[in-house]
């Protein structure tokens, strides 16, 4: 089943979203994985079979602070 995870992660540079988005890409079931938010403190991450709660403790781990938003069904 496909789903939509939303989380919020302490950003505060360029080179810290770069590290976000790589340390999301790396698990397996990840399909695409972006930025929202006027901040770009929003990590986006639709996949199949992915765990949300598998990818908070990785962000967590390399990020410092990591929050789940929204996890949604992905019908498309």
């Amino acid at each position: 089943m496909k789903q939509k995870i939303v989380m919020k992660v302490a950003m505060k540079c360029n080179k810290c979203r770069t590290k976000a988005l790589k340390v999301v890409a790396a698990k397996d079931g990840v399909i695409y994985v972006g930025l929202e938010g006027e901040a770009k403190d929003k990590v986006v991450v639709i996949g199949d079979g992915v765990d949300a709660i598998d990818l908070a403790k990785a962000l967590r781990k390399k990020m410092g602070g990591a929050d789940i938003i929204t996890i949604a069904a992905v019908t498309k």
